[in-house]
């Protein structure tokens, strides 16, 4: 498990990995994508969502989900991140959640990446974790920030050794070539020898602080259950959606 100091302060920190999934495969040429994808039929032990029985907290809610998520779904950690650049134009991608608390959901990059400079020119950012096992997803959306120092130096002190060079010398998102890129790596990798490796001031956290967050579970005839949670000025309202 990943501690970096969260606990204590009502937080979740999450594990850094786990083994990839089995992939399942293509029956025949002919067969369908859907055929190779939809392996499970909708999932019929988990009860319909009840606007009663939902936490009124949407953190309290979600880490109830996750932890039903940590033991049935391999990387539930995976998300997807959508930001836009100054421009408006939408990009996404997925990156992992490495902790959440009653302040808002967690994850790290390098700022000066594609996804940084789109966070800086426009600090706001949706987030979306599908747990098809589960036959479920959350949604969140808000305004995206900057984590302390502090923090992000524990998380970062946290990684493999490896991934702390890596993430000091790679000029994320810029093109380069694999050449000069290992080239980087190997020269950060002597200079290091068996000393410390600080955090580069490039790198380091977020926190997206959910303005909405919109949970999703699927049922059949495509009658599914959608509640949306709204901030409202030190608490939530919760509201069914159509689906």
């Amino acid at each position: 498990m990943l501690t970096i100091g969260l606990r204590g302060r009502g937080l979740h920190p999450l594990p850094i990995g786990r083994s990839p999934p089995q992939i399942k495969p293509r029956s025949s040429p002919d067969a369908s994508l859907e055929d190779d994808v939809v392996v499970s039929p909708r999932r019929q032990d988990l009860p319909p969502l009840d606007r009663a029985e939902l936490a009124p907290d949407p953190f309290a809610q979600f880490a109830a989900w996750y932890q039903l998520a940590e033991r049935e779904v391999p990387l539930c950690e995976v998300m997807t991140l959508a930001t836009a650049d100054a421009e408006g134009h939408p990009d996404a991608r997925m990156v992992l959640l490495k902790g959440f608390g009653p302040d808002g959901f967690r994850f790290f990059s390098n700022y000066e990446s594609a996804k940084g400079e789109q966070l800086a020119a426009r600090p706001r950012a949706a987030l979306v974790l599908y747990w098809r096992e589960l036959d479920r997803q959350v949604r969140a959306r808000g305004p995206v920030s900057r984590l302390p120092a502090a923090e992000s130096d524990a998380y970062f002190q946290s990684r493999p050794r490896g991934s702390r060079i890596g993430a000091s010398v790679s000029p994320q998102s810029r093109p380069i070539e694999r050449e000069l890129l290992d080239e980087l790596y190997a020269e950060a990798e002597r200079a290091a020898a068996d000393g410390p490796i600080a955090r580069p001031a490039h790198w380091g956290g977020y926190l997206l602080a959910p303005e909405t967050i919109e949970f999703w579970q699927g049922r059949e005839d495509r009658m599914h259950d959608r509640f949306v949670y709204s901030r409202d000025g030190d608490g939530w309202t919760i509201e069914r959606l159509a689906p």
